[in-house]
């Protein structure tokens, strides 16, 4: 789906830039330019980041084992 319409951006070169390493809104609009026209799209792209970011951290090994 398209996020950033004056871009041309979509939902997954957002999701495969942030599995790039590219974590932080500023990195994105550096090297993808969302959100750099209008603005609508920042709410979105910001949405996307967290949910990807919860992904990958959900699919790490937990850092405790719960005890009985």
């Amino acid at each position: 789906m398209y996020v950033c319409l004056c871009r041309g951006i979509t939902d997954t070169q957002i999701r495969k830039a942030v599995q790039a390493g590219k974590t932080e809104f500023r990195q994105l609009k550096q090297s993808l330019e969302v959100g750099a026209q209008c603005g609508k799209c920042v709410r979105m792209a910001m949405e996307i980041i967290a949910a990807e970011l919860d992904k990958t951290d959900s699919d790490q090994a937990p850092l405790y084992y719960k005890v009985a």
